[in-house]
């Protein structure tokens, strides 16, 4: 048992030394399309991938994105590395239940407040085009109302 302990603490230092390393190959601030390819090149090989298996785990989905102009978009605050909507409280539960009713389960949507504009950003994706632009109206026209709602109340 003690070995099994061992080799354990083994391959997690292991790990914690090539999460390491990666941090330093890295630059966030910069996002240089060269260092961003090897770091894929990187994580393949250490997974025992290649780019076509890669590739073939991941799905590309018809996207729409919409702007949706609201009078302060402090309103919106954003959690999960900006994949869920934080406040107004409801908002998000709204938001899921249309991802639900539209989506089908084969699709995504989030909403963010732009950094630099007083407006919202929803993107959708949907399993057809047609369902990507339905699940965004329909969520962007959740916001208005959510924000419209919030401003009436100030």
């Amino acid at each position: 048992m003690e070995a099994i302990h061992q080799a354990a603490e083994t391959q997690q230092d292991a790990a914690a030394r090539q999460l390491y390393s990666f941090t330093k190959l890295i630059n966030t601030a910069v996002g240089d399309a060269i260092t961003n390819i090897l770091t894929i090149e990187t994580i393949l090989s250490l997974q025992s991938m290649t780019a076509e298996s890669w590739d073939t785990i991941y799905k590309d989905l018809p996207y729409r994105q919409l702007k949706v102009a609201i009078k302060d978009r402090n309103v919106i605050e954003t959690c999960d590395a900006e994949r869920k909507v934080s406040a107004p409280p409801g908002l998000q539960e709204q938001i899921d239940t249309l991802i639900s009713a539209v989506a089908d389960g084969e699709g995504r949507c989030f909403v963010r407040p732009s950094g630099t504009e007083n407006c919202v950003r929803v993107h959708a994706e949907c399993a057809t085009q047609e369902l990507a632009d339905e699940l965004a109206a329909k969520v962007a026209e959740m916001v208005l109302q959510f924000t419209e709602s919030l401003h009436s109340k100030l």
